[in-house]
């Protein structure tokens, strides 16, 4: 009798485990990977057009001659998007004064969806010196293409989308040169470490 109970229980832990597995692999088939960003971009940036999240036209003259640390996502994104920009909120706060020096952007890849009254209120909840960036499908390939940023539409089999992007955080220097990512795996201090280095090249 104990053999057939201990025989059961094992069963029923494998069919669990299988389940699992089969949800996993769904999971995995219907949400996008997020992108990598490559170790050496060099210069980037170039003309682009966009329009900030108060309605403001906003154009590659307004990020010349100062540091900036740039997001691509979107505002429907469940999870990546919204840790970013509070880490973003995070880091800012603990640079301090140093934290007015950069500018900090969030560019959004989902022009269909994302106005510019969308992502004022989605901003609402991090820091206010975050600007978000929308546009026309090809403002945003535009600008997109600058900055070497990857996104792709991914549909999925209720109707609905997502957005494959690039995950990390740009971080770019006065004068238009890649300077790193910031991994939001780091340790904070090492990710402060990097922005105010930022800050303080010329």
């Amino acid at each position: 009798m104990l053999l057939r109970t201990i025989r059961h229980v094992a069963w029923a832990f494998a069919a669990i485990g299988t389940l699992w597995l089969a949800l996993a692999f769904v999971y995995r088939a219907q949400v996008p990977s997020q992108q990598t960003i490559p170790a050496n971009l060099g210069r980037i940036g170039g003309p682009f057009v966009m329009i900030d999240h108060r309605g403001r036209a906003f154009t590659d003259r307004d990020l010349a001659g100062r540091p900036a640390m740039l997001f691509f996502g979107f505002t429907h994104c469940p999870d990546v998007c919204p840790s970013a920009l509070a880490s973003m909120t995070e880091q800012l706060a603990a640079l301090g004064e140093r934290g007015n020096e950069i500018l900090p952007v969030f560019v959004s890849v989902d022009p269909e969806r994302d106005t510019p009254e969308l992502l004022r209120d989605y901003l609402a909840g991090f820091d206010p010196r975050i600007v978000g960036l929308t546009g026309s499908s090809q403002q945003v390939a535009d600008m997109a293409r600058a900055y070497k940023a990857y996104y792709r539409k991914v549909q999925l089999k209720d109707g609905h989308y997502v957005m494959d992007h690039t995950a990390g955080v740009l971080l770019v220097d006065r004068r238009g040169n890649f300077r790193g990512t910031l991994d939001p795996h780091e340790p904070l201090a090492t990710r402060i470490e990097k922005l105010r280095a930022l800050a303080g090249t010329g």
